[in-house]
């Protein structure tokens, strides 16, 4: 019990995360980038394995990759699985429509930058945040987002 009060007593301390241990939108760029040539590379169960390593080259401090297919279903999400085979088009928790708008600059220029609102992590605070989405050649996209 004691062990538990500490480890709660520290996130508390902790609070939020502070600029410098955060990705930046350039970082999150190269990183989608990259995640797009593994999967035309490696195809999607490979990249998708690759992408959930929490010590591989696509997780760095709060970047991650996540992907989406063209009708808005989350294909990897290594941050939280369960939501892998959800559809997220309708998704409007913190007044974006973030996953449509997604789809509609995938579908329009297979690359680019989507801004919508999301909680900056350790707080309840919702913030500005970007995400570069990059199609692929097994039809879905995947992104990263850094806050803004």
């Amino acid at each position: 019990m004691r062990h538990i009060a500490f480890g709660m007593l520290a996130v508390i301390l902790a609070g939020p995360v502070s600029a410098s241990e955060m990705g930046t939108p350039e970082e999150a760029k190269v990183m989608s980038l990259k995640a797009r040539a593994v999967v035309n590379e490696l195809g999607p169960e490979k990249a998708f394995a690759a992408f959930a390593d929490p010590n591989g080259d696509f997780r760095d401090r709060d970047l991650y990759v996540f992907c989406i297919d063209m009708e808005g279903v989350l294909v990897s999400q290594p941050i939280k699985p369960e939501l892998v085979g959800k559809n997220m088009y309708n998704f409007n928790k913190y007044g974006d429509l973030l996953f449509q708008d997604m789809i509609a600059v995938a579908k329009a220029s297979d690359v680019g930058w989507v801004d919508y609102k999301w909680p900056y992590p350790g707080t309840d605070e919702i913030r500005p945040k970007t995400s570069y989405i990059a199609m692929n050649d097994s039809g879905f996209f995947c992104g990263v987002g850094a806050y803004k």
